[in-house]
């Protein structure tokens, strides 16, 4: 059985070992646990992203930068490869367990929610569960986490404190920015496992989504980071399957579909007052979807990149 937290641990032995050079800021709470900090109080950087990317896919996915031509403008990219893709994506990148401890409030995502199981009908769904004496969670926030909230997080993966390493991060930093491009795949796979379609039967995900350049805050930084998957996020992905799981699917998983698409999403969040819940949920999936079947040779697709609105977001 794969250890999603036990493959993460070999690439926080490397950020622990190679600290400096990265620009990430290595330090202990009160109670022990390791905070690994990617941008809230160092700088981070393009390395630290990829890290912090691959982290949050358990070690089972490989993020690489490249580029994206749209015509009059070319833009830093990643390029996302996953095998293993309902492990590493949904059982470990996806940013389902909601931690809100006093006043911290973040999304955890990373392979401790494979300890935690605290999202346990999807967990149930992929028949998977961690067994691992050490748990890698990775929070998007301003904020390094007190006492409190590492105490939370470790008793519900059942670790010691000390075993418990915490990955931060906020929107508006290299990081960060490099960390939500690379959710792209999973972003597929959630929105295709959303539409009832067994994610199970999915073997490998590849994506290319461009990255963000820096916000001025958090607010903005999560506008345009959701833009990059939203309008400018490619995904193809290898599955064993029936045609006719897919042939109705794929034509409802593009961001294209959803009654809120169109504008930028700093746009539509504030037409909403800021409340997520008032958001169309089918909203959150990539521009563009390629569906391969392994067991038919048949190819799928479905969606398209729309460069005005992303040109629009980025200010490029």
């Amino acid at each position: 059985m794969i250890s999603v937290n036990n493959e993460t641990k070999k690439i926080i032995d490397y950020i622990m070992h190679n600290s400096e050079k990265l620009n990430i800021k290595i330090s202990k709470s009160e109670n022990g646990a390791t905070i690994i900090d990617c941008g809230i109080e160092t700088k981070g950087g393009l390395e630290a992203g990829k890290l912090l990317s691959e982290i949050c896919l358990g070690g089972l996915g490989s993020v690489n930068y490249t580029q994206m031509n749209f015509g009059d403008f070319t833009i830093p990219a990643l390029d996302i490869v996953v095998d293993n893709a309902p492990l590493g994506c949904m059982a470990s990148q996806y940013a389902g367990w909601t931690i809100s401890v006093g006043k911290f409030f973040a999304l955890g995502s990373g392979p401790a929610r494979a300890l935690s199981l605290v999202e346990k009908k999807l967990f149930e769904e992929l028949d998977y569960e961690d067994d691992s004496n050490v748990a890698i969670i990775a929070l998007e926030t301003a904020k390094v986490p007190d006492a409190e909230v590492i105490e939370y997080i470790a008793e519900k993966c059942n670790v010691k404190t000390e075993k418990l390493f915490v990955v931060v991060a906020p929107c508006a930093s290299i990081a960060g920015s490099v960390q939500v491009s690379a959710r792209l795949v999973e972003t597929g796979l959630h929105k295709m496992h959303a539409l009832g379609f067994d994610i199970n039967s999915v073997i490998s995900g590849y994506g290319l989504c461009p990255i963000s350049p820096v916000a001025k805050d958090d607010m903005a930084g999560m506008g345009k980071t959701n833009d990059c998957l939203l309008y400018g996020g490619k995904t193809w992905y290898s599955v064993d399957c029936e045609d006719s799981e897919i042939e109705e699917m794929i034509k409802k998983v593009p961001s294209s579909t959803s009654n809120d698409y169109g504008k930028p999403f700093i746009e539509i969040f504030k037409a909403v007052n800021y409340d997520f819940y008032k958001i169309d949920s089918m909203l959150f999936s990539p521009a563009e979807i390629t569906i391969n079947n392994v067991r038919t040779g048949k190819n799928f697709h479905a969606g398209f990149v729309n460069v005005e609105v992303l040109r629009q977001s980025l200010g490029v």
